[in-house]
């Protein structure tokens, strides 16, 4: 599965287009962010990802967990955002 590292400098629109690119392509992606700049944008990828999957008659879901990594020989705390489509529910 792709990986997508974010920083708090990641331009919210660039990241949504690679997201929603790589959910058509392979069918889901994982987001790896490191403080809450780099969550923040993120999380706006997302919500913007979200209105350019939504006419494909998907929606995007969004599974966060931590993840140990290690940056420059540092020893540090990630949050991983496992993102995925299903199926809009039709009522």
């Amino acid at each position: 599965m792709e990986v997508l590292k974010v920083s708090s400098k990641s331009n919210p629109n660039s990241v949504a287009g690679a997201l929603a690119g790589i959910v058509r392509e392979q069918g889901a992606v994982e987001i790896q962010t490191v403080g809450a700049g780099a969550l923040n944008q993120a999380i706006k990828a997302i919500a913007i990802a979200r209105g350019f999957i939504a006419p494909s008659g998907m929606e995007l879901t969004c599974v966060p967990a931590f993840a140990d990594i290690e940056i420059n020989g540092e020893e540090r705390t990630a949050i991983r955002l496992l993102v995925e489509p299903r199926d809009m529910i039709r009522a």
